[in-house]
């Protein structure tokens, strides 16, 4: 008899795994089970179905159990829901929706991919609002959304983010509750304000360190005793591994709650395999376990199963949490460590910040964005990235990922062959430009202070110089700093500060050119160290509002 590979979940990696196999082998006997009433949808796409943005929900719908059988000779059963497994007799369970009977079908592997389920908190209320996981639940957001003109999104990660943009979209005010002081956990504070100010520019009433206390028939209640007009309620507040059926059939549990493989997939049984949002991956940097809920990952991991069962090479890898959303306009991008794990963790890091354009400042229509580089000082290793942007901050978040992928260390994005015309990049790419930062850095050419260092530093007795032009320095500049401009500075180093200085300019630019004069002319005045305000004004005003999350 030809092997029976059962497969419980449609989507993702398990429709990736399926696919794969039948490509490896005609003959197996592959089915495809699916809780839900679809398979193979553009999970990614349904908060833009929600907002209007893609029209008609059939988009959505990328294969259909008849296509996939067609094309692919695959047993595909949608409302199909796996309720036990039988490890020792390689059976499962299943019980049709539909007409709510029961089965046992027998398997000779076994894969799982159930993903991820919201997460739901006890609130009083919480039967009402809303989550966003499948097909139908876009169905049940389509239809409240017909008749709503408030609405108070719970959750401040990526789902939360995009929902609340298409219900914009939709027309309807938006409360974006979320219960850290910053949206989009990924990003450092600096960064995350750059969102914030989007958000509230867009006309999100965003209440940033607000918990939820309890959800009423048309409001919901904050903690701190707010009331928010409510006809709809979307609760966005994160996902779970949905593992409890791999847990009732006694396979092996990580502590953060997925199932448990090896490098090639196989649980704590060899007959069952596991992928996608439900297992525990191994993080990049560290190799610890990780919950990394991304479809890139997951539809990699599911040809890679696959390839497992049918006895092919397969090499793990780590996962770096590369990741993009979009709002209202800006790319917000992240991949690897950000500062406060990196801090929280106690390990030493080198922070740079830059303000480039995405192309050619005289080609016309170039925006500037903000990309942070997290370095590891002793290995010159790459350990994160950041970006914030209306364009180009995902080529190049993609750039630095590939590098760190590939060990290629911070120094040695300086040396990268990138694409290059006027309205697409900048002869100076803004990848290489943080190359040459970081080799600058390595080298001991330059040494930066960063934005939430330099009150410290102010108040141990450091001077700040201002190297700006004075218009630049009237409109806005950082209290007590002395103004010298870039341009005059060479002719006034007898007016420079005597002890420690900090000198800025706009984005860092013009800073290091003048901390190259003042180290190389060290002798000609009093001045004892020179650090350059990593990212200038730039970053330190987003930083200080960061701090301040209530600034309109």
């Amino acid at each position: 008899m030809n092997r029976r590979i059962v497969i419980v979940g449609g989507v993702a990696g398990g429709m990736s795994a399926a696919t794969r196999l039948r490509r490896l082998d005609e003959d197996a006997d592959i089915v495809v089970l699916e809780r839900s009433g679809n398979v193979s949808f553009a999970n990614c796409g349904l908060p833009y179905h929600v907002g209007g943005v893609i029209e008609r929900r059939s988009s959505l719908l990328l294969q259909t159990p008849e296509s996939l059988r067609t094309r692919f000779g695959l047993d595909v059963r949608v409302r199909h829901e796996v309720v036990g497994i039988d490890a020792a007799a390689r059976t499962v369970e299943v019980r049709d929706l539909d007409d709510d009977t029961t089965y046992v079908l027998g398997y000779d592997e076994l894969v799982l991919s159930p993903g991820a389920r919201p997460v739901r908190p006890p609130l009083p209320g919480i039967e009402r609002a809303l989550s966003l996981r499948d097909v139908e639940d876009a169905d049940a957001l389509v239809a409240a959304v017909a008749g709503a003109h408030t609405a108070v999104v719970v959750g401040g990660g990526f789902i939360g983010i995009e929902l609340a943009e298409n219900l914009v979209h939709r027309g309807i005010r938006v409360a974006l509750v979320e219960a850290t002081p910053q949206v989009m956990a990924p990003l450092d504070p600096e960064l995350a304000s750059l969102v914030h100010d989007r958000l509230k520019a867009s006309g999100v009433d965003l209440r940033l360190g607000s918990a939820v206390a309890s959800i009423g028939s048309d409001d919901v209640t904050l903690a701190d005793g707010s009331v928010l007009p409510a006809d709809l309620v979307v609760a966005a507040i994160g996902v779970r591994p949905e593992s409890g059926l791999a847990k009732a059939a006694g396979l092996r549990i990580g502590e953060r709650g997925g199932i448990l493989v090896d490098d090639r997939f196989a649980t704590s049984d060899p007959h069952i395999h596991a992928v996608g949002d439900a297992v525990e991956k191994s993080d990049a940097l560290d190799g610890q376990p990780a919950l990394v809920p991304l479809a890139q990952t997951a539809n990699l991991q599911g040809r890679l199963v696959a390839d497992a069962i049918m006895g092919r090479p397969v090499r793990g890898r780590g996962v770096l949490g590369t990741a993009v959303v979009g709002v209202f306009g800006l790319q917000v991008a992240a991949t690897g460590w950000n500062e406060k794990r990196l801090r929280g963790a106690g390990r030493s890091y080198r922070v740079i910040h830059t303000h480039p354009a995405d192309h050619a400042g005289y080609y016309p229509g170039a925006v500037q964005m903000a990309l942070k580089l997290l370095v590891d000082p002793a290995t010159d290793r790459i350990l994160g990235a950041q970006g914030v942007g209306e364009a180009g901050v995902d080529k190049r978040i993609d750039v630095i990922a590939t590098a760190m992928a590939n060990d290629v260390p911070a120094s040695g994005l300086a040396e990268l062959e990138l694409a290059y015309a006027p309205q697409f990049a900048s002869a100076k790419d803004p990848v290489n430009m943080l190359g040459w930062v970081a080799s600058d850095m390595r080298d001991g050419l330059v040494e930066t202070i960063q934005w939430h260092e330099v009150a410290d530093a102010v108040a141990a007795g450091a001077t700040v110089l201002d190297v700006r032009t004075e218009k630049e320095h009237r409109d806005e500049s950082i209290p007590g700093s002395v103004l010298i401009p870039l341009d005059e500075l060479r002719g006034r180093l007898g007016e420079v500060p005597s002890g420690e200085v900090v000198v800025h300019c706009a984005v860092g630019l013009r800073g290091y050119l003048a901390t190259r004069i003042l180290e190389q002319r060290r002798g000609e005045g009093s001045w004892t160290r020179v650090r350059n305000l990593d990212g200038g004004m730039k970053t330190w005003l987003a930083g200080q509002y960061a701090e301040s999350p209530s600034r309109p």
